[in-house]
């Protein structure tokens, strides 16, 4: 059935209470890689990635925080998501957007896939007139 709105808003507060203690957790993760980048040590790609990523959502925590702290702003935030989908930081992703991402990412590599494919038939093709 459908939730009601003291409920929805009770998620909701919960929703961002997971992402700001997931984004601290990643902020104190990014800190301990920065320190270690500043004693010489060298990072491996994915703790690069990481890092990319722990920044870039500590630059969008800014615009996010206005429509956290202004009151009765929170109610645009959709509006602007819709406008700017990479605005939210990553940790505050729900689960449907999550798998949304990976479904157009698999689409994606399933088209280049083919594309490939389709380029070898056709190579082997030429070189089998060619060779012919």
């Amino acid at each position: 059935g459908k939730k009601s709105l003291r409920q929805r808003a009770v998620d909701e507060l919960k929703h961002y209470y997971n992402g700001f203690h997931l984004l601290w957790i990643d902020t104190k993760v990014a800190a301990r890689m920065v320190w270690r980048l500043l004693h010489g040590q060298v990072l491996t790609r994915r703790e690069r990635r990481r890092l990319l990523r722990t920044c870039a959502d500590l630059f969008r925590l800014v615009p996010f925080l206005v429509f956290v702290i202004v009151p009765f702003m929170e109610f645009l935030l959709p509006v602007f998501l819709k406008l700017f989908p990479e605005m939210l930081p990553s940790t505050f992703e729900t689960e449907s957007k999550k798998e949304e991402k990976l479904k157009k990412k698999l689409n994606a590599r399933l088209e280049l896939a083919k594309f490939l494919r389709e380029t070898m038939a056709e190579m082997a093709k030429r070189n089998k007139a060619d060779t012919g």
